[in-house]
């Protein structure tokens, strides 16, 4: 099924939790690590009850892992090879790109549509 149709079975309740799967990682800028636990918790809670909510929840937290993954090398490069200011500039597109592509993910799962974020690493099956 292409990943821009719409689901047939998904009910407004499934809509609801597949964006919340998404919106969660915004709780990066209350705890620091929420980018990561917000997606998780969704996903830990509606993996067994809710199809729909389980695939944008386990995509969202492979997206923010990925994300993570490429600021720590991005840290790490920042400290061996690159300048700071370089580093400061690349993370802020990082984190940006971060930002549109949750709403991105946001909106498309409240239309009930299944999203896949770029350059993600599926590292959680």
């Amino acid at each position: 099924m292409p990943m821009d149709s719409p689901t047939p079975t998904v009910s407004g309740e499934d809509r609801l939790w597949g964006a919340a799967a998404h919106l969660s990682a915004f709780s990066m800028y209350l705890t620091g690590i929420g980018f990561i636990a917000g997606p998780l918790i969704v996903w830990l809670w509606k993996r067994d009850t809710n199809a729909f909510a389980a695939e944008e929840a386990r995509e969202a937290l492979n997206f923010n892992i990925s994300i993570g993954i490429y600021m720590a090398v991005l840290v790490v490069l920042g400290f061996t090879i690159i300048l700071i200011p370089l580093l400061i500039a690349i993370g802020a597109l990082i984190h940006t790109f971060q930002v549109i592509c949750i709403i991105v993910g946001t909106l498309k799962a409240s239309d009930g549509l299944h999203f896949r974020y770029p350059l993600n690493l599926r590292l959680v099956k």
